[in-house]
């Protein structure tokens, strides 16, 4: 079966029907007439429709006959009815697709000037020569002026190494909670709920929260999370903080959940762990790239198992033969 003669869809043939009942039954027909011109050259599947129901053949020629009106307006009526129970079905699964598309890529992901969707990474270089690598659903604005050099990081994590070259506006990287100013460095910067937590890895930053007047010198090595109106003490920066650039993750004696919620980010559908499990601890590495791979590491190191649904449906669950116990 050639292209033309696939069916189109109870939809757009309806509309395409439609359109022929409106070029019988208009006196302005001219009108009409550009106006679906324009209808056939919004999709392929338009014309499609319209050459299917010899349209084309008719070079746009209206029908004429009260008695094929009559007919072509009770096959729209009986369309419309088979094609409502269809669209309630179609309405579901658009929902449903919808909430995929937007867990995959979230709305401030699709409007940011560069992004990331589930289980991407991406590495540019700015206008200035500085490197930028962002992380799995993460989404950026680069806003760059005269007076200063602004990243505004929406969600997700990004790492940052600033140009050599000397450049004598400020390099900010802001988030809602605060700015953060680099200071000739390499550092992380990552949403994480209601704050901010930023992890330097070389030179230093300022961090300056929303909310508060002055703010606090970050080193390397150090990491702190930051709210609008607070600045948490500095800590020590987890090992290899930038791994994951690298496609890996790296982990000292994490609770499972938070791995899972990790990896969970490089992947589309659902992940979740059994309650009776949040008191396990794990520390390894585990490849980005290859989730199912990750997941296939805790069975020989824990007492779980993994239990699949559906691609989209993954749990890490007790094994049955083992009891699970916490540190």
């Amino acid at each position: 079966m050639s292209d033309a003669q696939t069916p189109v869809s109870a939809r757009i043939l309806d509309e395409a029907i439609a359109w022929q009942l409106r070029l019988g039954d208009s006196a302005d027909s001219e009108s009409h007439l550009t106006d679906l011109q324009r209808w056939l050259a919004m999709s392929p599947e338009h014309a499609k429709a319209w050459a299917q129901l010899g349209g084309i053949d008719r070079q746009l020629g209206t029908i004429n006959s009260p008695s094929a009106r009559r007919a072509l307006q009770l096959n729209v009526s009986a369309k419309r009815q088979s094609a409502g129970r269809a669209l309630l079905g179609l309405a579901l699964l658009c929902t449903i697709g919808i909430g995929l598309a937007l867990q995959a890529r979230p709305l401030p992901i699709w409007l940011a000037d560069e992004s990331t969707g589930a289980g991407e990474q991406r590495s540019f270089t700015l206008d200035d020569n500085s490197r930028i690598q962002l992380n799995s659903r993460s989404a950026l604005d680069v806003r760059f002026d005269e007076k200063q050099r602004r990243l505004f990081l929406h969600q997700g994590e990004v790492l940052v190494e600033t140009a050599p070259e000397s450049d004598p506006r400020p390099f900010i990287v802001e988030t809602s909670q605060g700015d953060l100013r680099a200071l000739g460095t390499r550092f992380i910067v990552r949403r994480e709920g209601d704050a901010t937590r930023l992890i330097v890895l070389r030179s230093a930053v300022a961090a300056l929260p929303n909310d508060l007047q002055e703010g606090r010198t970050v080193r390397a090595g150090e990491q702190v999370l930051m709210r609008r109106d607070q600045l948490g003490a500095s800590s020590s920066a987890p090992i290899a903080a930038d791994a994951w650039s690298r496609g890996m993750l790296i982990v000292d004696d994490m609770p499972l959940g938070e791995l899972l919620a990790k990896l969970g980010e490089y992947r589309r559908g659902y992940l979740g762990l059994d309650p009776r499990l949040e008191s396990l601890r794990i520390s390894g590495s585990f490849p980005l790239q290859d989730t199912d791979r990750a997941l296939a590491a805790l069975p020989p190191s824990l007492p779980v198992r993994i239990e699949r649904h559906t691609d989209w449906w993954v749990e890490v669950v007790p094994d049955d033969s083992a009891t699970p116990t916490g540190d």
